[in-house]
């Protein structure tokens, strides 16, 4: 299955909604802008899934080259947690 592109997902939304592609595409860089900003207090798509800041801790690793140990140090990650509604919808 092909994947959709924006311009793809803006003419869908555009013909649904009966507003202009311009308009759609509008609207998905507004909601893209606005999860980048909310992020990290959780963005939620109702329906779809929410945006979560998380915080990974210092751990050891392994480098897979030379099986060295290093120290990996802890960082901020973004992860996406889809919700119920849309794994019920996808998995039927």
């Amino acid at each position: 299955m092909a994947k959709l592109t924006k311009s793809q997902l803006a003419s869908e939304i555009a013909h649904k909604a009966n507003i202009s592609k311009k308009a759609a595409a509008e609207i998905l860089e507004n909601l893209a802008a606005l999860a980048y900003k909310h992020a990290k207090d959780t963005f939620t798509i109702p329906g779809i899934g929410k945006l979560v800041l998380v915080h990974r801790k210092a751990r050891m690793g392994r480098n897979p080259a030379t099986g060295a140990a290093i120290h990996i140090k802890a960082k901020k990650v973004v992860k996406f947690r889809v919700a119920k509604a849309a794994k019920d919808a996808i998995l039927k």
